[in-house]
């Protein structure tokens, strides 16, 4: 994974020259500290730039265009300190390509009531200069982020935080390369989709590789990566006695190492940051990837089942967002559901591919026989998934645009054994009702694949989607079916 520290943020004060050079002088020292203040907090994961204090149209320009051609800059964060009228900030606004996020904040928490003076009042007036702020950005209908409280509150921190995750997940869509192993399973609507549109919109791109292209490596993998491979596996994982040395099934394992080498390696001299394959498309091949794909998503690559490139893409953004924090992000699919009307939930799993970052307790590497595909069987990782709050997230090519949508769920620890049933599984009961939430997923067009998030919240998505102008459909405790209905007719129209 990316280290979130080589991404940094630039804190932008707006004032004017109509102060005196002592004014600015307090607003440019006053900007530095919180600045350092912001870089040096635990919470905030990337580096907090500070910038000089802007005070004409010229400097606002040349800064906002400065941070768009920085590598590795994500985002600005801007303060008015004193009034900075904001005509000045139009030309600057209407150049700037990256996230923005207004914070209307004050250097003082409290009002010296005994010896505020007007010059006081001249060097602290965010209370006024963000209002005119952001006014111009409302009359420009520009989607930001505004924070509000006091620039050493923790709740500060927190929502910058937040902001700062998803400006760097936004700079890595717009940057990352997905490659896809042969194509989407045949005849499925919801995993094809625009992939031109989706690179204009979202900037990452989506190419194809024939499957001899990987075998081709795959087959160049040297005998000793396989043995460094397996040992980390027997390190790391149960293997079931068939895998371990001598076991009459071990081949398997060779094979399964030699595989993920072979992925691992692919991905890393394209450059990529994602991939999907498919079940149907796996000539040359004498395992479908199951271990090797679960593993690649733990090293935080993005994965797509059956040619998912946009979920494959999801995944690897939000595992970089959640880069540090505690719980995963995976591939995920909706499998089978538990109507019990006293206890009716999802279970969520795959035949194979669920990343081990959410997994609870111990993860076995086994073998077993899968119906599908053709080939030999595959190694796979069997474990169960952490209760908690978490998230299922989807990413829908609607034809005229494209369209985000969140289900809070919580997930429930995972009691039963599932003796004859080899796969990673979760269970979680959908947000607000097992009905309302699947009634509401199924009008909002979301797809049986998503990323299944333990440690992003909706706060995240809503972040992503102002930044991406996309849109968001959220189904959470306050969605009713009526509601949802109405949300979507009003949102077929904004985006007609």
């Amino acid at each position: 994974m990316l280290n979130l520290k080589s991404f940094e943020v630039w804190f932008v004060t707006g004032s004017q020259h109509l102060y005196g050079e002592e004014t600015l002088r307090q607003v440019d020292e006053h900007s530095q500290i919180i600045a350092n203040s912001f870089d040096n907090s635990s919470t905030i994961p990337v580096k907090v730039i500070f910038k000089p204090v802007v005070k004409t149209p010229d400097e606002i320009l040349a800064i906002c265009k400065e941070a768009n051609y920085t590598p590795n800059c994500v985002g600005i964060i801007t303060w008015m300190h004193t009034f900075s009228p904001a005509k000045m900030w139009i030309r600057g606004l209407n150049a700037l390509q990256i996230p923005i996020l207004h914070l209307h904040t004050q250097f003082n928490r409290d009002i010296p009531f005994e010896t505020i003076d007007m010059d006081f009042m001249n060097l602290n007036q965010s209370a006024h200069g963000d209002r005119e702020f952001g006014h111009i950005m409302s009359k420009m209908r520009l989607n930001r982020k505004v924070v509000v409280g006091h620039w050493q509150d923790n709740s500060v921190h927190e929502k910058i935080n937040i902001w700062a995750r998803v400006a760097v997940g936004k700079y890595q869509m717009q940057h990352m390369k997905l490659v896809r192993f042969g194509d989407n399973m045949r005849q499925v609507a919801v995993t094809d989709g625009d992939k031109v549109a989706a690179e204009m919109k979202f900037g990452f791109s989506v190419n194809t590789h024939a499957v001899g292209d990987l075998v081709e490596v795959i087959n160049q993998i040297s005998e000793a990566e396989i043995a460094q491979l397996i040992q980390e596996y027997e390190d790391t994982y149960e293997l079931m006695p068939a895998l371990a040395r001598n076991g009459e099934r071990r081949n398997s394992l060779i094979e399964a190492a030699r595989i993920e080498s072979g992925l691992k390696a692919f991905l890393q001299e394209g450059g990529y940051s994602a991939y999907t394959n498919t079940f149907e498309d796996l000539h040359g091949m004498r395992q479908l990837p199951g271990i090797g794909s679960q593993r690649m998503m733990a090293a935080g690559y993005g994965y797509g089942g059956e040619g998912d490139w946009k979920t494959a893409a999801m995944v690897h953004v939000m595992k970089l967002m959640a880069s540090g924090m505690k719980g995963g992000n995976t591939f995920m699919e909706d499998y089978t559901y538990h109507f019990n009307p006293e206890n009716a939930m999802v279970l969520g799993s795959h035949m194979l591919e669920i990343c081990p970052s959410i997994a609870v307790g111990q993860i076995k590497c086994e073998v077993h026989p899968l119906g599908i595909g053709g080939k030999e069987d595959p190694v796979r990782l069997v474990f169960n998934a952490a209760s908690g709050p978490a998230l299922n997230v989807s990413l829908v090519d609607l034809g005229n645009r494209f369209r985000l949508i969140v289900n809070e769920v919580e997930a429930i620890e995972v009691t039963e054994s599932f003796p004859k049933l080899p796969t990673a599984r979760a269970l979680w009961k959908p947000q607000p009702n097992m009905k309302v939430g699947l009634e509401a997923w199924i009008m909002a067009g979301g797809a049986h694949h998503t990323v299944y998030s333990q440690n992003l919240t909706v706060e995240y998505m809503e972040d992503l989607a102002d930044m991406l102008n996309t849109e968001l459909v959220v189904i959470d405790k306050e969605t009713t079916i009526r509601g949802i209905k109405n949300e979507l007719k009003v949102n077929e129209v904004f985006y007609k």
